[in-house]
């Protein structure tokens, strides 16, 4: 059977991802069989919003599944609340959620030993195979992290 004749724009959802003018695979890609069929599928419903759920500025819809596992807590939970409250086209929605990433691993390791677990950092921050595969890095982290130690140690007591 010739599918070369089929006015595909009459299927639904057909194309709603492609402009047919700017298609760098035309001719190339085949628009039949399960490439075709992609397109066709019963959508999911949405997951119940049982936790509080940082959107964005473009969407306005929430994602229909999402993590709920961790939802934004602490100083961390605000400056990604902050970020979600931009446009992800700026550097004021991206560079806090890295903050917030940063801030949240300080975050587990202060939850850690308020729960009475010691973390085990040089485990987890992966210092002995770093050591073993980059030696030269880890030499030069190390170093970096004494001077500006010794330096903030020695501000605080010259205050006194």
């Amino acid at each position: 059977m010739n599918n070369q004749n089929q006015d595909y724009k009459n299927i639904p959802g057909w194309g709603m991802d492609i402009d047919p003018d700017n298609e760098p695979t035309y001719p190339i890609k085949n628009y039949t069989g399960d490439d075709h069929n992609r397109s066709n599928y019963e959508k999911s419903a949405q997951q119940p919003i049982t936790v509080e759920l940082l959107k964005s500025t473009e969407r306005p819809q929430p994602s229909v599944v999402f993590g709920t596992s961790a939802p934004p807590s602490g100083l961390s939970g605000a400056i990604r609340r902050y970020a979600f409250k931009h446009s992800e086209d700026r550097y004021r929605h991206w560079i806090p959620l890295i903050l917030a990433d940063r801030v949240n691993a300080w975050e587990g390791i202060i939850d850690d030993f308020k729960k009475g677990t010691i973390p085990n950092i040089i485990k987890e921050r992966g210092w002995k195979s770093e050591l073993r595969h980059n030696p030269v890095g880890m030499i030069g982290k190390a170093a970096l992290a004494l001077t500006v130690g010794t330096l903030v140690i020695k501000h605080f007591c010259k205050r006194k």
